[in-house]
């Protein structure tokens, strides 16, 4: 099978064995037989099932299935059918190769053009003049010729290049176990699908991969279906088949007009059951990633384009989004395909709104490019200024004229200058920054997975740490989802526990039965408990399983009911949604009439009923007034209570004449009440508590429920959303509409924004509702932080809310495929209390962030002053190319380890949310850099220049070429990384704490790099030699260096003593973009409007800027922020894990650095505002 994703033209599997009939194995119908029925819509395929098989029942007789009984559990029969139908799983693409990844590496600008120097620079000392006659060269190589010193002139050029590759390696490794760590998460998700099937007659739930051709799935709302398959049985369904036709109508399905189901596609309303007629490459998903080469290269996209499946493929190019590095990729919903060509993708970049880019990578972008281009005028200056002090002192001042054999020697010199200046620039930029964004975030989403959070979109960690509302639904996430009956009203009386059966009227309680049974869907039912003395299992929708309870609490058997009428029997169901609010089902009478039961939100359902059940079993009329007290003193005392108020009503209807079933609202009126149930959700034990510290940490939740409002107010006190005395808004959807809209019925934000800052609850919410809430607070400029909002939903219909909010949290357990797929990260114990637990490693991936920059910059502040200083006034950098880059690559890459991976603490919840304007680098961070810069420049001057009399050591400046290294400059090469060790200890608080020890020893990453770096140092001093341009050092020099070194923790308390607030001189860097909302309007120019940034990046005047990719090479993860992370745009993300896995990693080819989303041709330019050089 894995050969399968590559073959573009065969899509199907060699068959095993056609025997004489030409049938596959003994099955009655081929692969093609299938799949050729499956590109049929509607009355095609119906015509062609009735011609190739009458009906669907001797369709499922061929493939050796029952209708109603399913497959039989036999191992053997169902390896059969993998291997003449295939198995449920599209092949992945091949990840990159180690040696691939090293290849990337090495495109970046900054290391060929060290290479090229390091090249010149050893070809240049293989060259002596001919004639031992150097002389005629001016002084310029005079002590250059001790001894065999000459032939060492080649090491330099040979470190250079080995460090390179040590760079290069780390680089590469890093990409790879990053690539690595993405298939596990994949993997992790792929698992975690399991989906409902009968087998032997009962439904099972088995892992998407293992269903076959011929398994009968029970599909229900919610659902993402995995494979392809013909409706038998259905109940007011409807589909979303968007992500295979791009229609965005839900498309109603029956078994008499449109049977057809595909994979990819969601199930919107309704239940029912379905035979398996596709799977993996030969589903209509599959045929499709097949053709745009799951497992293969671009070439051969261009032919399948005119692929037989024209339709269905142009609307995929339209949705696509890259979808091949799908991992064993269960048949995840069909959201994109590779083919769009650039043309396409420019007209629908133009509709789509500018997407906003995740808050630390705005900030992070702008500082890389403030610190590149600063970066790059001082190397540039360097190199100027040490050519012409060369040129003058040589040519002018001792006058000697330029020999042709002399050139290379002058060449020489010019290099030697040119790889100072390339060290510079590498010093000045923070390559470790993409490093620490990686592995801070690799790190955290690791250990979120313990604390059940599953995080599909990286970036999601980082913005959570922002979040500054949390709007979350009740059930489930506050509550514990195991709902119970608790009270019941029925025969003219509340009971506050739960009745006597003798207690009840007889025909009373058979109908209330009757109507719990039939009435709920059947995929929800009560099974024992697994150990003695637990609770029995509910399974299903937890509502239903709390009125499954109450018919076992009143002794009664809702399975008898149930055997009797089996789902098939049901005559027609109305399924619930969000607009209805209730469900109903008819069923019809052995004497041919016709009975209705419908079960609903009690005060939706009462307005529809005429007649009510007395305590004799009898109905009477109900009048308005009846309902008003029946309001008053029942339903309302029960919501004050916290209690979820439930309606069962019935209706009888003649079978003749025939009523008109689709007439909903005639249908559904003049019903018999019998009942209304109070159902109890009990708050989660934690909530209180997590909510409690959300609110100390500066965020506010807000709960937004379907449940009527008194209830919803109940339960919010309980949880402590809500405080009496405190100012604040309850109200329910229809009150919020009122108030937001005008006289035209438009949403207006100014009317959003007189409300949502009170809002504290917001009941009887529609799905539209909750997205408007979001939006509105999301668009909202009354407050001068943009709000940065989180969402939490399990249905259907919140997908739009997450869709929209910055961090969409889906239940992991509760939650449907619809409402997984559109979020950023699942809550695998569907828990409030996990929340917090995602905010606290939010802000600790900033907090590291911001520790590692503090130091990094520090370290580049000093590098680059003293390199360019000393190359000014002595002709020579004090720290040599591969000092600096030792410098450079070690302490950057361990410092990011060591800094990225502190675990958080409580007293991160201490604090306000940082917000989206703060800078990335506050006063108090530049405060400690240039506090520190200042020390370590001291120190660093004083030993250049008088350093040898201190010591007492021969000077080591102005040395000719390719002389021995001097014990001088090995010593302020030793303090200068010293003062760095000690310093890094000091990065450790950020917020100008005292005590940097604190917690020290809970992260053994820390201690073993500062110790590692430590040993790998005294190495380098002691026997590095020329290659390091290091003479060993004595125990009083070292001392000395440690001694200096230490003195940084002291002069780090003498900064922290210095009050910020007073140096008003200080000027934060790294803000976030400052226009921060882009108003739709703009949006159509959306190609010319590039943020401030990136525009910058673009004019391409900074050639090596762009070369600085590696920053962008290790920033994949920050860029997959730019394509699936907190945009705020219309078009928010539809990837799945899967689309984005592949974006990181295939985008870390330098050699074009355009992301592949906006470009999946690979072209080099693209005017679009999608490029991230």
């Amino acid at each position: 099978m894995g050969d399968l994703g590559n073959s573009t033209v065969d899509f199907h599997p060699k068959k095993p064995g056609l025997d004489k009939g030409g049938h596959e194995g003994d099955f009655g119908v081929t692969v093609e037989e299938l799949c050729s029925l499956m590109e049929l819509r509607g009355p095609e395929a119906l015509q062609k099932i009735q011609e190739n098989y009458t009906d669907t029942e001797t369709l499922c007789h061929r493939l050796k299935t029952s209708p109603a009984d399913g497959l039989s559990d036999n191992p053997a029969d169902l390896e059969k059918r993998r291997q003449v139908f295939g198995m449920n799983f599209i092949p992945p693409k091949k990840p990159k190769t180690f040696l691939q990844l090293v290849w990337e590496a090495l495109q970046d600008v900054t290391l060929i053009i060290l290479e090229i120097a390091a090249i010149i620079s050893l070809g240049l000392s293989f060259y002596q003049p001919p004639g031992g006659d150097t002389e005629a060269c001016g002084n310029v190589s005079a002590g250059a010729e001790e001894e065999g010193e000459a032939e060492a002139g080649w090491i330099e050029g040979a470190a250079i290049l080995l460090s390179v590759l040590c760079v290069v390696l780390v680089t590469a490794f890093n990409d790879w176990s990053k690539e690595k760590q993405f298939r596990g998460l994949q993997s992790r998700i792929e698992q975690e699908q399991r989906f409902a099937v009968v087998r032997n007659g009962t439904v099972i739930q088995i892992p998407v991969a293992e269903m076959v051709v011929g398994d009968i799935a029970q599909i229900k709302y919610g659902d993402l279906l995995p494979a392809d398959g013909v409706l038998i049985q259905g109940n007011d369904l409807k589909i979303d088949e968007s992500s295979l036709t791009g229609e965005s109508d839900h498309v109603r399905k029956s078994i008499a007009k449109d049977p057809m189901l595909l994979s990819g596609t969601h199930v919107m309303e309704g239940s029912g059951k379905m035979l398996v007629t596709a799977v993996g490459v030969n589903s209509q998903t599959g045929i499709i990633f097949t053709l745009l080469g799951a497992g293969e290269v671009e070439e051969e996209k261009k032919d399948c384009k005119k692929g037989k499946q024209d339709g269905t493929l142009e609307n995929n190019q339209n949705k696509a989004k890259k979808q091949d590095e799908a991992v064993a990729m269960e048949m995840q919903p069909l959201k994109s395909a590779e083919g769009g060509e650039v043309e396409e993708k420019e007209k629908k970049k133009s509709s789509v709104a500018k997407k906003e880019k995740s808050v630390l990578q705005g900030k992070l972008t702008k500082l890389a490019v403030q610190i590149g281009k600063a970066g790059l005028v001082m190397s540039a200056i360097t190199v100027i200024i040490l050519m012409l002090y060369f040129v003058i002192e040589t040519f002018v001042i001792q006058g000697v004229v330029w020999l042709t054999e002399c050139t290379p020697i002058y060449v020489q010199y010019f290099v030697k200058f040119f790889i100072i200046g390339v060290t510079v620039l590498v010093v000045a930029v923070p390559e470790g920054l993409p490093l620490a964004v990686t592995i801070s975030l690799a790190y955290s989403v690791k250990k979120m997975m313990k604390d059940n959070n599953l995080v599909r979109h990286l970036d999601a960690c980082e913005t959570m740490g922002n979040a500054t509302a949390i709007c979350s639904d009740k059930t489930g996430t506050l509550t514990t989802n195991r709902m119970t009956v608790v009270q019941i009203y029925i025969g003219d009386q509340l009971f506050r526990n739960i009745p006597r059966p003798d207690q009840i009227n007889p025909k009373t309680l058979e109908l209330i039965t009757s109507a719990i049974a039939v009435n709920c869907a059947y995929t929800s039912k009560i099974i024992a408990a697994d150990k003695e003395g637990g609770l029995p299992k509910q399974v299903g929708n937890k509502t239903e399983c709390a009125l499954l309870g109450l018919v076992l609490d009143l002794k009664q058997e809702y399975q008898a009911v149930r055997e009797q009428i089996p789902e098939e029997k049901l005559y027609k169901v109305y399924t619930f949604n969000s607009v209805r609010k209730s469900m109903s089902t008819v069923i019809q009478m052995p004497d041919g009439s016709f009975r209705l039961y419908s079960k609903g939100a009690s005060e939706i359902l009462l307005t529809k009923c005429s007649f009510v059940l007395g305590r004799d079993g009898e109905a009477r009329a109900f009048r308005p007034r009846d309902k008003d007290e029946m309001v008053k003193k029942v339903i309302e005392p029960m919501a004050c209570e916290g209690l979820r108020t439930i309606c069962i009503a019935y209706r009888e209807f003649p079978a003749d004449p025939m009523p008109d079933w689709d007439n909903e609202t005639d249908i559904v009126s003049n019903l018999i009440c019998i009942t209304v149930v109070g159902i109890e959700d009990p708050v989660r034990a934690e909530v209180p508590e997590a909510i409690r510290k959300c609110q100390r940490a500066g965020i506010t939740v807000r709960m937004v429920t379907g449940d009527n409002i008194n209830t919803a107010r109940a339960i919010a006190a309980k949880c402590g959303i809500i405080h009496p005395g405190d100012d604040f808004l309850c109200m329910d959807g229809k009150e919020f509409n009122r108030r937001i809209r005008n006289e035209k019925g438009e949403i207006e934000q100014e009317r959003i924004d007189k409300i949502w800052p009170k809002l504290r609850v917001l009941a009887r919410s529609s799905p539209t509702d909750k997205h408007t809430l979001v939006k509105g607070i999301i668009d909202s400029t009354i407050v001068e932080q943009r709000q940065v909002v989180a969402v939490t939903g399990d249905g259907t219909n919140d997908g739009p809310a997450l869709k929209k909010a910055d961090v969409g949290f889906a239940m992991g357990i509760a939650g449907t495929d619809v409402a997984k797929e559109a979020s950023d990260i699942i809550l695998t114990d569907d828990n409030f209390s996990s929340i917090v637990k995602a905010v606290m490693w939010g802000r600790n991936v900033y907090d590291s962030i911001s520790k590692f920059l503090q130091f990094q910059l520090t370290v580049n502040v000093v590098a680059v002053i003293v390199a360019f200083t000393g190359a000014c006034i002595t002709q020579d950098s004090p720290l040599k190319a591969v000092q600096m880059l030792w410098v450079n690559l070690i302490m950057d890459t361990f410092a990011s380890l060591a800094l990225a991976t502190e675990p958080p603490t409580e007293s991160l919840l201490l604090r306000k949310p940082y917000g989206r304007n703060n800078p990335l680098i506050s006063t108090t961070m530049m405060k400690n850099i240039l506090g520190h810069a200042v020390y370590q420049l001291i120190i660093i001057f004083t030993l250049l220049f008088v350093g040898e009399r201190i010591f007492d050591i021969d000077s080591g400046r102005n040395a000719p070429l390719h002389s021995p290294p001097s014990e001088h400059y090995t010593i302020i090469f030793n303090t200068f990384v010293l003062m760095q060790l000690f310093n890094e200890i000091n990065a450790r608080k950020i917020h100008g704490e005292r005590n940097v020890f604190d917690g020290i020893f809970s992260n053994p990453i820390f201690c073993s790099i500062v110790l590692g770096t430590f040993a790998i140092q005294i190495v380098i001093v002691q026997f590095g030699g020329k290659p390091f341009s290091c003479s060993p050092l004595n125990v009083e020099q070292w001392l000395w260096c440690l001694f200096v070194g230490m003195g940084e923790l002291v002069w780090g308390q003498v900064i922290a003593s210095v009050p910020t607030h007073q140096l008003k001189c200080l000027k934060e860097a790294g803000h976030g973009s400052a226009p921060d909302m882009i108003m739709d309007e703009d949006l159509a120019e959306d190609e010319e409007e590039i943020d401030h940034a990136e525009r910058e990046l673009r004019r391409g005047q900074i050639l090596w800027f762009r070369g600085l990719n590696r920053i962008q090479t290790q920033m994949e993860v920050v860029s997959t922020f730019k394509r699936s992370g907190s945009f705020q745009g219309a078009a928010r993300r539809r990837s799945s894990v899967l689309s984005q896995l592949h974006d990181v990693t295939n985008n870390s080819t330098p050699s074009h650095v355009v992301l592949s989303t906006a470009n999946a041709t690979g072209a080099p330019g693209n005017p679009g505002g999608e490029s991230f050089p």
